[in-house]
């Protein structure tokens, strides 16, 4: 699917060499609020069975989220989820901005990059992001959700996906669950909504794709999902 562009925000918990350490210890650093724990091997294996580009990020989102707008306050989180985070707690606007140039931008520039060629090559581009959410956060409730489909003004390809999921028949499927897609300044919103093109994010429980072999499965399991949603999408005249 030529026209399909993957995106995994959160992709990976490293820490350029140049801010060194966060001050986490490394059970912090392997847990969801350093990265969506799975999303990276689900984007790669997707990228393989649907033929699809791929632009995932390099860094933890606790060194900048590429997820967030600019001018978001939780763009470099200094308490998340219980553990705050040392080495960003004393982060100031010039270190804000420099981590803004160095991590942030690039990455968008990359996903503008890749829409800006299906575009020139006369093809329509479809963008699916793929993140994981965790089955609890503390001192809430658990999330009963397998999945879920975020989105905000475009229903073009979320309702198809949720559509089919839910056909799947053994899967709690979120619509704008367990997170809102309505998120103005967001990567969707900067790159789909802002540009009218046509997105959705999928959400994974992470504990289903912790390991490699759930990866793959969820890979297996979601690329059929959505290249049939894209086609119903297509036969709708969208």
């Amino acid at each position: 699917m030529t026209d399909l562009i993957l995106l995994c925000d959160h992709a990976r918990n490293a820490v350029p060499p140049e801010i060194g350490a966060l001050g986490l210890p490394p059970e912090d650093m392997a847990r969801h609020i350093a990265f969506d724990v799975g999303a990276r091997g689900v984007t790669l294996g997707l990228a393989a069975r649907l033929g699809a580009g791929a632009v995932l990020s390099t860094y933890s989102r606790l060194v900048i989220d590429p997820n967030r707008g600019e001018d978001d306050p939780t763009l470099v989180m200094k308490l998340y989820d219980g553990s705050i985070i040392p080495a960003n707690r004393h982060v100031d606007e010039a270190e804000v901005e420099r981590r803004l140039a160095a991590y942030h931008r690039p990455y968008h520039d990359a996903i503008g990059l890749a829409i800006d060629e299906v575009l020139e090559a006369g093809r329509v581009p479809v963008l699916v992001s793929i993140h994981s959410f965790t089955p609890q956060l503390r001192g809430r409730p658990p999330r009963p959700w397998h999945v879920g489909v975020l989105w905000d003004r475009d229903a073009r390809l979320a309702e198809p996906l949720i559509r089919r999921l839910e056909a799947e028949g053994d899967l709690s499927v979120g619509d704008n669950e367990p997170y809102s897609g309505q998120l103005r300044g967001d990567c969707m919103w900067r790159h789909g909504t802002a540009r009218g093109i046509t997105h959705a994010l999928i959400e994974v429980r992470n504990d289903l794709i912790a390991t490699h072999d759930g990866q793959a499965d969820w890979a297996r399991r979601l690329a059929p999902v959505i290249r049939g949603a894209v086609d119903d999408m297509r036969a709708a005249g969208h």
